[in-house]
């Protein structure tokens, strides 16, 4: 996802206007570059995304003011001084990646990228996908959950106003339109799963028509928004593939609002969505569409897009009966339209 947001347009991608660790006085120093380096010397509290050594983080600082001003250049070469004093810095060596990136220095960024990768299992800065977006990796079926999970919950305190009121957000009202549109009779569910439900924009259009809603998510930020306005009637922290443990087969409605969206491999959803799902209950879920993909593919803003006709194949072999695919713009991002498909299956009888 992109870490730096262009003039005049507003990014969906939180790291593009949340910078983990940024303190109010990096932001101050970012827009001061001459600031003396004698100033602002009172003690700053513990941040776990800073580096620990004062002289680095005033160093990046510096680097993220030249790289607002867009001189990536100057930007990479601050980093680099920051992380002669602190060579462990994780942190600092992604946004060095990302600087090197925006000055075109591809391979350079995709060694640091690598490194970051190769020395944290959990991946929780995304590195892996990075290196995959250049093109200089393989994309991964899926993003490291820790990633994942990070980036929402930092993004969680703003999403309803950035996603909604700003980029046009529309999946959970289209995923509700099509399920009501495939319904014989007037929309009800008796047991519903919001999948990745997060602060609970999709639980707000089904609560009025569902006995029972649950919603579960990795993200424990976006959790407690969504508890917060109890509709739920349970929530889970989990990953899309534990949810409804212990409780196949006995849902009537799985939806899934732009959470597919951050997976590659579907095939694994499909399957593990057909044994949550009683016979004839029906899953609705969003996708960005991409016809040319192989399957699916990595975009730079680090979500996936998908192949809907190979999505409708994958469908069929999990023991769904696809019902309806629409076309629709999904949101904006930069000011340019997010196109993709809402797409609902019905579960058969008997699974494949």
């Amino acid at each position: 996802m992109r870490w730096l947001e262009e003039p005049g347009a507003v990014s969906d991608d939180p790291w593009a206007r949340h910078r983990p660790g940024e303190t109010a006085c990096a932001r101050r120093s970012r827009a001061a570059i001459s600031l003396s380096p004698f100033r602002n010397r009172s003690p700053v509290p513990l941040d776990p995304h800073r580096s620990g050594d004062p002289l680095a983080d005033r160093r990046a600082d510096y680097a993220e003011a030249y790289a607002k001003a867009r001189d990536f250049a100057a930007a990479a070469d601050l980093m680099r001084q920051a992380l002669a004093l602190a060579p462990g810095w994780t942190l600092g060596r992604m946004r060095l990646a990302s600087f090197l990136e925006e000055a075109g220095a591809r391979e350079e960024a995709g060694t640091v990228y690598a490194q970051v990768a190769a020395g944290n299992a959990d991946d929780p800065y995304g590195a892996g996908l990075k290196l995959a977006a250049l093109g200089l990796a393989q994309a991964p079926a899926a993003p490291p959950p820790a990633f994942v999970a990070g980036l929402f919950d930092q993004y969680a305190n703003g999403f309803e106003t950035q996603l909604v009121e700003r980029l046009g957000y529309r999946v959970p009202d289209l995923l509700f339109a099509t399920l009501a549109e495939v319904a014989d009779e007037p929309l009800h569910f008796v047991r519903a799963l919001d999948l990745g439900c997060g602060t609970g924009l999709m639980g707000e259009r089904l609560r009025p028509v569902c006995d029972r809603l649950e919603g579960i998510d990795l993200s424990v930020g976006m959790l407690e928004k969504a508890r917060s306005k109890r509709l739920y009637d349970t929530l889970t922290e989990c990953d899309v593939l534990a949810a409804g443990k212990g409780h196949e087969g006995s849902y009537d409605c799985v939806a899934a609002a732009d959470v597919l969206t951050y997976l590659g491999d579907l095939a694994p959803v499909f399957a593990h969505v057909a044994t949550l799902l009683a016979p004839g209950g029906l899953f609705a879920f969003s996708v960005e569409a991409d016809d040319e993909a192989a399957g699916f593919t990595l975009r730079p803003s680090l979500r996936y897009a998908h192949a809907p006709a190979e999505l409708a194949r994958l469908l069929m072999l999990a023991g769904f009966e696809p019902l309806l695919e629409q076309r629709a713009e999904l949101r904006r991002d930069r000011g340019e339209p997010v196109l993709g498909a809402i797409i609902v299956a019905r579960r058969l009888s008997h699974l494949a």
